[in-house]
């Protein structure tokens, strides 16, 4: 998917070879809790067709997952996935382009790409609540587009 003059953004399927590169990156504290290690296991998941990559340029920037990958254990244990009309949606900015205020049009992008290949307009975000760097970004979003809901674990 091209956003061509409204976000310099392509969503693709995610293919092996963007797995394989995800699965390294590593995030500083507090926010290491979002590595992934580096294994078959990780790989599969991230090519079982719920996850999409995002370029910027031809170089992989992040990816986004949809429906139940991108639910979190502990929103589960909470009881936050009930509500069974949003659609759950998860990403993942490559670490060196975090803090750089690129979450709002990357999770616009991401939403936008739900909005055309799943046919909702709303959809559910789980942020840990230490997170206020990703919850600053988010806030204008949902207030823009009214279509995303917050939930926090």
């Amino acid at each position: 998917m091209n956003h061509k003059g409204i976000f310099p953004y392509r969503v693709k399927t995610m293919t092996k070879q963007a797995a394989k590169k995800i699965v390294k990156w590593k995030y500083e504290p507090p926010y290491s809790m979002y590595n992934m290690t580096n294994d078959l296991e990780n790989i599969q998941e991230l090519t079982d067709g719920s996850y999409f990559a995002d370029y910027h340029n031809y170089e992989l920037v992040g990816y986004f997952c949809y429906g139940a990958n991108a639910q979190v254990p502990s929103g589960m244990h909470k009881g936050l996935y009930l509500n069974q009309n949003l659609l759950d949606i998860g990403l993942g900015l490559r670490p060196d382009l975090t803090g750089k205020r690129k979450g709002y049009h990357f999770l616009n992008t991401g939403v936008t790409f739900g909005e055309l290949n799943y046919g909702l307009s709303s959809f559910r975000l789980s942020v840990a609540t230490f997170n206020q760097r990703a919850i600053n970004r988010i806030n204008p979003l949902i207030l823009d587009k009214n279509t995303l809901k917050l939930t926090f674990t």
